[in-house]
């Protein structure tokens, strides 16, 4: 095993003068003015599609608008939206004169929202609908940075548009052309998981860099017309990225898309030919497959079905020719089942990628056996999102793939993964003593993961640095793969393994909603019963003590999950157990549910 490694081949070049902007003019100087580069919901919820020189023109307008508005360079604006189409002109044209977007989760309090305008000194707000504008304006006299707030649903870009045109051409063009890569493109405030939110200043070199070294590391996925439905929430750096990296394709496509209710129908309307989502999201795609079959003999297949893809896959990745009969049943189940799931993504879907999350093994080899690859992203907001990332022709399953073309990694003596690149964010706002502690002496980001790297630069996540779990008996414990197993079950949705202090590891488990309406028939239980109701059940107990059991026969006693709660209530983002990209606040877990753990999980026993 390796303590460091680059990716081989020449180290990306940025010019001074690349900017976020300049991806699109550049793709439009390549490829002209008339291909589609968006498409979007109208009112009447009819798809309608955008080229690249009308979005340019919207663009420079809305630019033009903000400049009379008296937004200069550097000046902070902050995006407080849904994803949709507004959001991404807006963050072009703030890019395009050198202000700075600040987005703010579509999910955000008006308290966490007027911590982030505080902070970053926001000097205009828009936001997307009238529940959000009256969060702002509930909170805007105590923002004294604060001047106006505008709604996209009270046609503010048009507003905009309308300001600007006092505004000529070539001031315009001055302002572009004053934007250098080194300058700050946006103020990313981090999701919490791991404590308070930190601003991450992240600058045009970091976005530009990241974009062009994972467009080179993933050509096939941007290869002829690649269509890209974005659904996740542009607020987190991996979807605005992954944005970028359509957008500055020759002719990638994105559809921009808020509301997730009509995603089937979308699906099959837009036809993407690559998905982003996180973990939980394709988790609740197969749990779905898997309820449609039932329990009869289609769930049964189902079932052997999953299993053949899983092992499909596994040969593949060790290089073993599938025997006759292997390749018989294989092309059995993708005429019966691998198909219809695949047409759920729509007719042209080619990709899939996973991030902001750890996935498990065994859902990636089941995807990538149905004969959809799944691309898994890893990074962080300090690293403008992915700076690694498995390939189309070496998934290498097990690992979250290789640094891309100007980055490098390394594995410090404590085991924790290490990274340095052009990717890598200039600093936290206002927050140099934390900055600093994310910087070793020689200038590498701790991730704050625990990892080890092969000789081919695969890097494997072992386990999260704080995460760890050390027993009251010394053993250190990494909590992900457990919790990856027990959360396998149907009928659960999140598990949380805790133990720290403790003489043994145990966990806490929420149920899935939809997993348990489908579940209770099957057990020949009453449909009505309540969350709280399944969960005291002992049929629950024993449906969840299976999954227990198979991740405990990974681990040592010592390891291994001693014993369990079913909580009667869910991990959600307004209890503040989950960030907006579904990962789980572990101390907020433990805070929020102090009494369960003490008194039912360890019965006040240290």
């Amino acid at each position: 095993m390796l303590t460091e490694y680059t990716t081989p081949g020449a180290a990306l070049t940025v010019s001074d003068s690349a900017t976020v902007y300049s991806m699109l003019t550049d793709r439009i100087a390549k490829t002209g003015p008339d291909l589609p580069l968006a498409e979007y919901k109208d009112k009447t919820g009819t798809w309608t599609t955008m080229t690249s020189g009308d979005f340019n023109a919207r663009v420079r307008a809305i630019a033009k608008g903000l400049i009379q508005f008296g937004i200069a360079k550097g000046d902070t604006v902050t995006i407080f939206s849904a994803t949709r189409i507004e959001w991404g002109l807006l963050d072009f044209a703030l890019a395009a004169i050198g202000a700075v977007t600040v987005p703010i989760y579509d999910t955000d309090s008006a308290a966490q929202a007027q911590r982030i305008l505080n902070d970053a000194d926001v000097k205009l707000a828009v936001a997307d609908n009238q529940q959000r504008f009256d969060a702002l304006d509930s909170v805007i006299d105590a923002c004294p940075t604060l001047e106006r707030i505008l709604m996209l649903d009270a046609k503010a870009l048009e507003a905009l548009e309308g300001l600007g045109v006092m505004i000529s051409d070539e001031e315009l063009d001055e302002r572009i052309a004053a934007v250098r890569a080194d300058d700050l493109a946006t103020i990313v405030y981090t999701s919490g998981s791991t404590g308070t939110p930190k601003g991450v200043e992240l600058t045009h070199r970091n976005f530009t860099s990241i974009t062009r070294s994972a467009q080179q590391c993933m050509p096939k996925v941007i290869e002829g017309e690649a269509r890209l439905l974005l659904f996740l929430p542009l607020a987190h750096c991996f979807a605005r990225m992954i944005q970028y990296f359509t957008i500055a394709s020759d002719e990638g496509v994105v559809g921009y898309l808020g509301d997730t209710k009509t995603l089937p129908k979308d699906m099959q309307v837009f036809q993407p030919t690559f998905v982003l989502a996180v973990p939980r999201v394709f988790e609740k795609v197969y749990n779905a497959a898997s309820r449609k079959a039932g329990t009869g003999w289609k769930g049964r297949m189902f079932l052997k079905a999953a299993d053949a893809a899983i092992d499909w896959s596994r040969m593949e990745q060790d290089g073993v020719k599938p025997m006759l009969r292997q390749r018989a049943e294989h092309a059995k189940y993708e005429t019966t089942v691998y198909r219809t799931i695949r047409s759920a993504f729509g007719p042209r879907i080619k990709y899939l990628a996973s991030g902001g999350a750890p996935i498990s093994d065994d859902l990636l080899h089941f995807f990538n056996g149905i004969g959809i690859p799944m691309i898994q992203g890893y990074g962080m907001t300090e690293t403008a999102a992915p700076f690694a990332f498995t390939r189309v022709e070496d998934l290498a399953i097990g690992s979250v793939g290789q640094p891309v073309p100007g980055s490098s990694v390394r594995i410090s003596p404590d085991g924790e993964l290490e990274v340095r690149g052009q990717n890598v964010f200039r600093g936290y706002h206002n927050l140099p003593e934390k900055t600093a502690e994310a910087l070793t002496e020689d200038g590498w980001l701790r991730t704050g993961d625990l990892a080890r790297i092969d000789d081919d630069g695969h890097i494997t996540i072992t386990g999260r640095a704080k995460d760890i779990i050390i027993t009251a008996g010394g053993k250190n414990v990494s909590p992900i793969p457990m919790e990856q197993q027990i959360s396998a079950c149907p009928i659960v949705e999140y598990a949380v393994v805790i133990g720290d202090g403790h003489p043994f590891v145990s966990a806490l488990v929420t149920l899935d909603p939809e997993g348990v309406a489908s579940w209770l028939p099957t057990q020949k239980l009453p449909a009505d019963l309540t969350i709280d109701e399944v969960a005291a059940l002992p049929e629950t107990v024993a449906e969840i003590q299976r999954y227990v059991d198979l991740a405990n026969a990974d681990v040592s006693r010592a390891e291994s999950v001693r014993k369990f709660a079913v909580l009667p209530v869910q991990l959600t983002q307004d209890n503040g157990c989950l960030t907006p990209s579904l990962k789980v606040v572990r101390p907020k877990v433990n805070e929020a549910f102090a009494e369960v753990i003490d008194k039912e999980v360890y019965a006040g026993k240290r």
